[in-house]
């Protein structure tokens, strides 16, 4: 029965700058809002494919949260210079400031991980076209690409 997820909602503290972020720098469309409300809605993938939703509230109600965007495997490869090209600042799953992303090898998929401005965890992710390999564990993704003689 279920064929995804449709939605998501993420409670921020200042909506107009929420608004800047997710419209403006991400490039999501914006789907509908309502001010006095204190919400925003925007489009992901394209009119009606996905929704994500955003509630002004007060700092306390604000609770840091996780969620990935899916991307493309050709755009996952411009993707760190893309978001720092907007100031955003971009890390692995492990956040060990070697330059590199990891594949999650049990997908397998490759990620790049940033946070949005009230804190929230977001993460652009690829799948790859290969066969799962769980018990490679996280292995950068140059040599996951090595060993099936590609190149990133």
């Amino acid at each position: 029965m279920i064929k995804g997820i449709f939605e998501t909602h993420l409670n921020v503290t200042d909506l107009e700058r929420s608004h800047h972020f997710y419209e403006t720098i991400l490039g999501l469309l914006h789907a509908y809002g309502q001010k006095e409300r204190g919400n925003s809605f925007y489009w992901i993938g394209g009119k009606g494919n996905a929704m994500l939703g955003l509630w002004q509230k007060e700092p306390s109600e604000v609770q840091r949260q996780h969620f990935a965007f899916h991307v493309s495997l050709e755009d996952m490869k411009h993707a760190v210079a893309h978001l720092e090209n907007k100031g955003i600042q971009t890390h692995n799953f492990l956040n060990d400031d070697i330059g590199e992303l990891y594949v999650f090898s049990w997908m397998p998929a490759v990620s790049v991980y940033f946070t949005d401005p009230d804190g929230h965890s977001l993460e652009f992710i690829a799948m790859l076209p290969d066969e799962a390999k769980p018990e490679f564990g996280m292995v950068p993704w140059s040599q996951w690409e090595e060993m099936r003689g590609r190149s990133v």
